[in-house]
């Protein structure tokens, strides 16, 4: 995700907490192009690669029309935006994992990566679904890994970015992702992955 200017979008924030409709429009505008990466980058393993920009700008319109039906926002900050951002964006991908599974079941079918740091999780079968149980769990004990890793792959943010919205080192993102990724491939694992569920 590229980084945009944190004062800009504090103020865009505000001037749409204060009933501002337009601000949503900025705000939609300086994340778009690394929104609509992530998704593409989410789904540029589907069979018919004609239909990617379509799919992903789909993914992408789908959490602004989510993001635009909030009504009287109310965010506490850049990163408090963020974090609700990432957790829409987790939302519809699992919503679409959700769907894909369900039009392709039975052999045959092509596998999903989610994305190539998790290349375990098939998006396009139950493993999404068993990886947004897991970071449920790992939510409880552990909520900044889990945002780290909400930012990192449903949010599309780079380590750097990452680290700028938690207020934490690039360092630190990196090392809780590390741990935050083998703690849920344990996890997915543990509940059905490896049954081939």
């Amino acid at each position: 995700m590229g980084p945009d200017v944190p004062g800009d979008i504090t103020a865009l924030l505000g001037k749409w907490s204060a009933g501002d409709p337009d601000a949503v429009v900025e705000i939609a505008s300086l994340a778009y192009d690394d929104l609509r990466s992530i998704a593409h980058s989410f789904l540029y393993r589907e069979p018919r690669r004609e239909a990617h920009t379509l799919q992903a700008t789909a993914l992408v319109n789908e959490f602004y029309l989510k993001l635009a039906q909030q009504h009287s926002p109310h965010f506490e900050s850049r990163a408090h935006f963020y974090h609700v951002a990432a957790m829409m964006m987790r939302r519809i991908l699992t919503d679409y994992g959700r769907h894909s599974n369900n039009l392709k079941r039975g052999p045959g079918r092509d596998a999903l990566p989610l994305h190539d740091d998790i290349a375990w999780v098939d998006a396009a079968s139950n493993d999404i679904l068993l990886l947004d149980a897991a970071l449920e769990e790992l939510e409880k004990f552990d909520a900044r890994a889990a945002r780290c890793i909400e930012l990192r792959y449903f949010l599309g943010a780079s380590a750097e970015a990452a680290a700028d919205i938690l207020n934490i080192s690039p360092a630190t993102v990196k090392r809780d992702v590390r741990f935050a990724l083998a703690w849920l491939r344990d996890r997915v694992d543990a509940h059905g992955k490896s049954d081939g569920s």
